[in-house]
């Protein structure tokens, strides 16, 4: 029974990481079941039987890989005592990591109109990891006294500092490294200046 269950799981995971190398390669529309069966070695019912469809395996890698964003920080984040320091060190996390490669296929995925709703909203919902990331340090911000944010007012900053960093994200693709980091640390500093406890 447990060899099965193991069996079943490593299945899981070859699939998987076939399928990532696969949309990375070709991206979403282009890549198929079939290619996926032939280079991962197992059936499309296998694939279908763990996945269900082309979609639902997609929002399982991206959310392997958002599980896995969140597990990096959390491994570094300690280094960082203060709320102020958690938020520039995040921010440059955020620069960092952002490009991956699935991330040309999500968008392809979510600028698809026939792309399932629920998928769509699955892909809208991995925001929820970083948006607790912030949610958490200016929290700590609260906490520790170092910003004068309103409980009430907690979720609009977090989101306002979440939409912030998504809107920069997209510039390491347009600009050199050094200078959206420069970016990046004056917009964190700008924002710390509005929530500072004075």
């Amino acid at each position: 029974m447990s060899k099965r269950h193991y069996d079943s799981e490593e299945t899981r995971r070859i699939i998987a990481e076939k399928a990532a190398q696969l949309f990375a390669q070709k991206g979403f529309s282009a890549t198929s079941i079939a290619d996926i069966s032939r280079e991962s070695g197992f059936s499309k019912g296998h694939i279908y039987y763990h996945f269900e469809n082309k979609e639902k395996l997609f929002v399982a890698l991206a959310k392997d890989t958002m599980r896995a964003w969140g597990e990096k920080w959390m491994a570094i984040q300690p280094n960082y005592p203060t709320a102020t320091e958690k938020l520039h060190a995040v921010a440059q996390f955020a620069m960092n990591n952002y490009k991956t490669p699935l991330l040309h296929v999500g968008q392809e995925l979510a600028g698809n109109p026939g792309t399932d709703p629920d998928t769509l909203l699955q892909l809208r919902g991995l925001a929820e990891t970083p948006m607790g990331i912030y949610g958490a340090i200016l929290q700590q911000g609260i906490d520790d006294g170092e910003f004068d944010i309103a409980a009430a007012d907690l979720p609009n900053a977090t989101f306002l500092f979440g939409t912030w960093i998504g809107s920069l994200c997209p510039l390491i693709f347009m600009m050199e490294t050094e200078a959206l980091s420069e970016l990046f640390r004056q917009g964190v500093e700008i924002f710390v200046g509005g929530i500072r406890l004075r």
